[in-house]
């Protein structure tokens, strides 16, 4: 018992230290954000919404944020149906070649980031999709659809196919049954997977360093192209309003699977 508690103590404290690494920075991003100060500082010596009205006031700013809204916005409308198929079809087929396009559509969790963006990097340039919205589009569906495809597949592990094979029984096809049967049991999963596609999506930043650029330009890579020229504590408040982003997204996603039915 006291080797059970003495574990148990060790593995609260490792798990309480590793929250807290993660934590810390936006312990001292979040404060900044909120200083006078020319340059960032920490503590801050006085706190105002300066930096918070400079982003929401300049032209720049907001151009980049609404690219990152459109592709953050249209990565999850194009992942979430191509995910949920993948993910349906993987988990209901057991030909072989279902396994090795699994482990296709999970590549871009494997491979390091900087190489699959110079890959797109290559095939952009050749096709002439550099600096464009679709072409954004297209590389933040690639990197979010193993999210898609990882929480749909998790959904139909737990979801009794029986209930679809009645339906087909009794006379529906195979997308009725899907449609009316399937995914409305599996929705808190899809919509798991649409809010991680969309979160990728709006904080992705290597990739977009290589193919976007001019009028296109995500707000990621603007806040990462003003960090490098000059040190603005616009960034910090812009930081902390996508972590209040990301955070609420996933805390509404919580309280939504909470309050569905079992």
């Amino acid at each position: 018992m006291n080797k059970l508690s003495l574990s148990r103590i060790s593995f609260i404290g490792y798990v309480a230290l590793v929250l807290t690494f993660l934590i810390l920075p936006l312990l001292i991003v979040v404060p900044m954000s909120f200083s006078d100060s020319r340059f960032l500082s920490f503590p801050p010596s006085s706190f105002s919404f300066r930096w918070y009205e400079t982003f929401f006031s300049n032209p720049g700013w907001m151009s980049a944020a609404k690219t990152s809204l459109i592709v953050a916005f249209s990565t999850a409308l194009i992942a979430t149906p191509i995910g949920v198929a993948a993910a349906y079809a993987i988990n209901n087929s057991s030909h072989w070649l279902m396994r090795y396009l699994k482990i296709v559509l999970l590549l871009p969790l494997i491979v390091p980031i900087i190489i699959v963006a110079t890959g797109v990097f290559f095939i952009y340039a050749l096709s002439g999709m550099l600096y464009t919205i679709p072409g954004l589009i297209m590389a933040d569906v690639m990197l979010a659809l193993p999210y898609v495809i990882t929480a749909v597949t998790a959904g139909l592990h737990g979801f009794d196919q029986t209930q679809e094979m009645v339906a087909r029984s009794l006379g529906m096809n195979r997308f009725r049954a899907f449609m009316s049967v399937t995914l409305p049991q599996i929705m808190p999963s899809v919509m798991t997977g649409a809010i991680f596609a969309f979160i990728q999506a709006l904080d992705e930043t290597m990739v977009a360093l290589f193919i976007s650029g001019g009028q296109n330009q995500p707000l990621t890579v603007r806040m990462f192209t003003a960090l490098r020229d000059e040190i603005d504590p616009t960034i910090a408040a812009i930081s902390t309003l996508l972590t209040a982003a990301s955070f609420a997204l996933v805390l509404l996603l919580v309280l939504a699977r909470k309050q569905s039915p079992a």
